[in-house]
C-alpha cells in the first residue's frame, strides 16, 4: 500500500489573545471571521482546502508542497497590508498522515501545528520536509536551516523560513508606508 503524502499549514493571528482582552470578545471574533474569510478566498488557487477553523486559526490541507508555501506566504503578505490587522505566522510540514471523517490526524499535523506556534509574526516557517519536498521555487528564498525543538516532539525539526524573492518584508512595508510621502521626502528615504 502506497503511503500518501500532505502539506499541512497551520496559521494565525499573533496576539490575538491580549486584542480579544483589550477590544472585546465582539470585535476578536470579528478580526478571526475576516481572516478566516480571507485566507479562504486564496484556497482554490493554491489546491488547499480548508480541514477547520480553530478558534483564530486555520489548518488547511494542501496538495502541492510548492502551492503551499506560496499560500502562506501570500497569506502573511495580503494581511500585514492591511492597517491594524494583527500579524498572521504560518507553519507547515510535509509527510504522511490518516484521516478520520473530515479530520486528520499523525505526526505530520502535528509538527505543522507546532512549527505555527514556534514561528514568530510575520513569518512562514516551513519544515525541511516541506521544502524539499517542494524543490526549488524561483520567487521564494529561505533563510538558513535551524533545529526546531518543539512541545512534545521527539527530536528537534529543521525547519526554514521562508520569504518572497521579488521583495523583502522591510520593503514591502516602507512601500506601504510610504505611499503618501511626499516625492522629496521618500527620496532622502530610499
Amino acid at each position: 500500500m502506497a503511503i500518501s503524502h500532505h502539506t499541512f499549514l497551520f496559521a494565525d493571528l499573533v496576539g490575538f489573545t491580549a486584542l480579544t482582552a483589550s477590544r472585546g470578545d465582539d470585535h476578536a471574533a470579528d478580526v478571526a471571521l475576516d481572516f478566516h474569510d480571507r485566507a479562504r478566498r486564496l484556497l482554490p488557487n493554491h489546491r488547499a482546502e480548508e480541514v477547520k477553523t480553530i478558534g483564530d486559526g486555520l489548518m488547511l490541507r494542501c496538495h502541492d508542497p510548492r502551492l503551499a508555501i506560496q499560500l502562506g506566504l501570500r497569506m502573511v503578505d495580503d494581511l500585514e497590508m492591511i492597517d491594524g490587522f494583527p500579524p498572521v505566522r504560518v507553519g507547515m510540514f510535509t509527510g504522511p498522515a490518516v484521516q478520520r471523517g473530515q479530520d486528520w490526524y499523525g505526526t505530520t499535523v502535528n509538527v505543522a501545528a507546532r512549527l505555527c506556534a514556534a514561528a514568530g509574526g510575520g513569518d512562514v516557517l516551513v519544515g525541511e520536509a516541506t521544502a524539499t519536498a517542494a524543490g526549488t521555487l524561483a520567487d521564494v528564498a529561505f533563510q538558513d536551516r535551524r533545529l526546531h525543538w518543539l512541545k512534545n516532539v521527539t527530536q528537534p525539526i529543521p525547519a526554514r523560513i521562508a520569504t518572497p524573492r521579488a521583495r523583502s518584508r522591510f520593503e514591502r512595508l516602507r512601500d506601504r508606508h510610504c505611499a503618501h510621502t511626499p516625492p522629496r521626502l521618500r527620496e532622502a528615504m530610499a
